[in-house]
């Protein structure tokens, strides 16, 4: 379902999350903007993949 380097959030709201460990059902992330951070493990069922909202760059 998910791979290493895929972006995602958590299905509740909050920040930008990279993948950097799949195991099973479950995952390894660590916020986007500190890759160097804290490490969370989450169920894969628990998030969802990143996007932004809104249009961005459209006037």
């Amino acid at each position: 379902m998910y791979s290493v380097g895929d972006l995602v959030q958590p299905v509740m709201g909050g920040p930008k999350m990279k993948i950097i460990d799949v195991n099973g059902d479950q995952i390894v992330t660590v916020a986007a903007s500190d890759e160097q951070g804290q490490k969370y493990t989450l169920k894969a069922v628990d998030v969802a993949p990143y996007h932004e909202e809104g249009d961005f760059g459209v006037c």
